[in-house]
């Protein structure tokens, strides 16, 4: 392990003593690389071999018959982003006849709507998009940050799921492709944030701080994400980046030369508050930096050495200053604050989720029950 002043940091990854549940072994090995040496690293190898054109082609059959007499064969969440980007390209080759969802929360950069609209253009596929009401979104947003909370990403991510599966049952799709995948996003530490699919934890902090009700903003209850949409409607998510060699670089320069698409700096930054949210405020106030998990993975994968994650950590978390107070203002004025009122609420003191109420025991039951049974969610 690093002896150095400051956290330790794992021997093999960039992963350190900021994430709560880290352990260590003899050797300084820490526990997210033993975790990803027993369950994904077979997922990785398994995508790279030469069985991984015939399974991927058995899932996309399978999704073609389930297709048949629909409009669709599947739903696709298109946010822009790197990984989302080259599924859609892939899966269009592969003959899938998608829909493309794209759920706009209101903090699209330039970038992400450019390479959405390209995306859809040259793919000549139809394009759904989901706008969030806007008055809704903007207090919720608000309220989480005036919890001030480690995940104030919840309202973000809760809408785009709610909202995929609810197109998908109106469309009466049966798959959910997503962009999610074993190569780059192996590690997330759970003590960094808290579950987005918690609605009752999105809920108490809206009634505590928000200011609104909410009634067209997108939820998704626990019985409804593994009861109602998975056994009486049928709708599965299928993770096809793990049925195929995935390289990150590599894709980037596909869909450049395809799409001309534009890079955004950094992962998930295809939304301004994300980029806020992960390149200032959880580092500011929390001391993370989410960073070390996105190259962690892909030091692990093979796509990067752990000098080159090093080097890339020694950048600021942010573009630049200009940047950064750029994008502070800009999200006072969405929010309808002025800059004093959104640098009072962001120098609030830290507050633990389990300080708010939640459904954790549900979820951690639900876990423990998966676990007992032998049960693996097929990606």
């Amino acid at each position: 392990m690093n002896m150095n002043s400051g956290p330790l940091m794992c021997t093999r990854c960039v992963m350190d003593t900021t994430a709560e549940e880290i352990i260590f072994d003899d050797d300084g090995v820490c526990s997210f690389c033993h975790y990803f040496d027993e369950h994904i690293e077979s997922i990785i190898e398994l995508s790279n071999s030469e069985d991984a054109r015939k399974l991927l082609n058995e899932e996309v059959a399978s999704i073609k018959n389930r297709g048949r007499n629909k409009q669709f064969d599947a739903i696709l969440g298109l946010s822009g982003g790197i990984d989302s980007s080259y599924l859609a390209y892939m899966s269009s080759q592969l003959g899938l006849r998608l829909l493309f969802v794209h759920v706009d929360t209101g903090w699209n950069t330039p970038e992400s709507e450019a390479n959405v609209g390209n995306i859809v253009e040259k793919l000549g596929l139809e394009l759904h998009v989901f706008n969030i009401d806007w008055d809704e979104m903007r207090d919720l947003q608000t309220s989480f940050y005036k919890a001030s909370v480690k995940n104030c990403e919840i309202p973000q991510d809760h809408a785009f799921l709610a909202a995929l599966y609810g197109v998908a049952e109106k469309y009466r799709v049966s798959y959910i492709l997503t962009g999610g995948n074993a190569a780059s996003e192996s590690i997330l530490p759970v003590s960094w944030g808290y579950n987005a699919a918690d609605l009752h934890h999105l809920l108490a902090i809206q009634r505590r701080y928000g200011t609104v009700k909410l009634h067209q903003f997108p939820t998704m209850s626990f019985w409804q994400r593994y009861g109602y949409y998975p056994f009486l409607k049928g709708i599965k998510e299928r993770h096809l980046l793990d049925r195929m060699p995935y390289n990150r670089a590599e894709a980037k320069r596909t869909l450049a030369k395809e799409f001309g698409w534009l890079d955004y700096g950094a992962m998930h930054y295809e939304s301004v508050l994300t980029r806020f949210f992960q390149g200032h405020y959880l580092p500011a106030k929390f001391g993370i930096d989410k960073r070390k998990a996105h190259l962690s993975s892909l030091i692990l994968s093979g796509q990067i050495t752990k000098e080159e994650a090093l080097n890339e950590l020694k950048k600021p978390p942010y573009p630049s200053e200009e940047q950064l107070q750029a994008d502070k203002t800009y999200i006072a004025q969405k929010l309808g604050l002025s800059l004093y009122e959104w640098e009072e609420i962001l120098a609030l003191p830290p507050r633990a989720h389990d300080k708010l109420p939640s459904s954790r025991l549900l979820f951690g039951a639900k876990d423990r029950l998966v676990e007992l049974l032998g049960i693996r969610k097929k990606r």
